[in-house]
């Protein structure tokens, strides 16, 4: 089949849970993406805090199933605001939420229990938009032996791999064995609910992880103790101090030590964690979340330092995500990164640090139309290269 210009809506929910990203996206057979608008559609208030009690495993079978619909309508009405203002794409690509991504060897009767669950029935979207629909793009990679995620990495290597569209020339005159070096080296960091990192490089091949908790602890606190969803642009932790003591305690957490391939998740840094945690914090709120913060940069620092330096030069890091907006988290990232690594965020490069992940998925659900293998095994582990995702008519 030849490949041609599609247009996609692409719909998400990340850890944080704080909206359904939506964007009308043209993708293009070059693997470019071109965002035309996105929107953060917000939940309504009962079907987030029941999300919430889903990820506490508060809720039983009955309620996950009406749950799923649910959702699945609230990614449905998203997606026909878009539909409102440009018509019907020519598909919909939905990553859903995830509620349980368990990516552990465990085994019962010597069967893995290796597994994922994201819910936002794709039949109610595709009756309600009238348009076909792409989702569940995780388990399939599970199911060839990797950890269904991070996902994103395939896209980070299109756009800033070698011909990628946001690929710059290295002006830097260093020279190897005689001849300048043309080399570049990204570190694509998203700061989400849970921090992953893409290593798109000439020198070796692409492989990506999640790097630790992102803004998980620091949301969950901030609503504790101060009534706010999160702590925009950082404004709290700038009242506060760092408590080394507390911080060096939290860098312990046998999850940074871990080489990759890894993922994890809220089942991981739970409610119940952060609980734990909290009984050794400072006594002041500001100086919990100005510590929180500077745990999500250290930990994204330190698996630099441990996971990525030893076999790449690292030029550029660009961050996406909620965290780019945490004015706070970007001064703790420089200080911790080496003075020579350029930081950067997605709008330096024309990408909203919002919707950057919506556009990833509208490539995934690109590729799985022309049934073209979109994962990356070598950030997944999975056992070989495969087209991700489900189509609903």
């Amino acid at each position: 089949m030849e490949k041609e210009p599609k247009t996609v809506i692409a719909l998400m929910s990340g850890t944080s849970c704080d909206s359904i990203d939506a964007g009308f996206c043209e993708v293009a057979p070059d693997m470019s993406v071109k965002l035309l608008k996105g929107i953060n559609h917000p939940y309504p208030e009962h079907i987030r805090a029941k999300l919430f009690q889903a990820f506490r495993g508060e809720i039983n079978i009955k309620e996950l199933c009406q749950l799923n619909f649910a959702v699945g309508k609230c990614f449905a009405d998203a997606a026909n605001i878009l539909i409102g203002e440009f018509g019907k794409p020519d598909f919909i690509s939905s990553h859903g939420q995830t509620v349980y991504h368990y990516p552990y060897d465990e085994k019962i009767d010597n069967i893995s229990l290796k597994s994922t669950l994201q819910i936002g029935e794709s039949s109610i979207i595709a009756k309600e938009t009238g348009c076909m629909v792409i989702s569940n793009f995780r388990e399939k990679d599970i199911a060839h032996g990797g950890q269904g995620a991070p996902l994103v990495c395939f896209a980070d290597e299109k756009w800033w791999g070698k011909g990628g569209k946001y690929r710059e020339k290295n002006s830097d005159e260093n020279f190897r064995g005689g001849e300048a070096c043309s080399s570049k080296s990204y570190a694509i960091q998203n700061i989400g609910g849970i921090s992953n990192v893409t290593v798109v490089s000439d020198e070796c091949d692409t492989f990506g992880f999640d790097t630790g908790c992102g803004n998980i602890m620091i949301d969950y606190c901030t609503q504790k103790f101060f009534g706010h969803k999160y702590d925009k642009n950082g404004e709290i932790a700038t009242s506060g101090q760092v408590c080394e003591s507390w911080l060096d305690c939290l860098l312990q957490d046998e999850y940074y030590y871990i080489n990759p391939p890894k993922t994890t998740g809220r089942e991981y840094f739970s409610n119940k964690y952060i609980e734990n945690i909290l009984k050794t914090a400072p006594t002041e709120p500001q100086d919990v979340i100005t510590t929180l913060t500077a745990l999500t940069a250290k930990t994204i620092a330190q698996a630099y330092e441990r996971f990525i330096y030893p076999s790449v030069h690292i030029d550029t890091v660009v961050i996406g995500g909620g965290g780019a907006y945490n004015k706070t988290l970007m001064k703790f990232l420089r200080s911790y990164l080496p003075k020579r690594i350029e930081l950067k965020t997605h709008e330096d490069y024309g990408i909203s640090n919002n919707f950057k992940e919506v556009m990833a998925f509208a490539l995934l659900g690109y590729c799985n139309y022309y049934n073209i293998p979109n994962n990356l095994p070598c950030c997944t582990g999975a056992e070989k290269r495969t087209v991700l995702g489900k189509i609903t008519y």
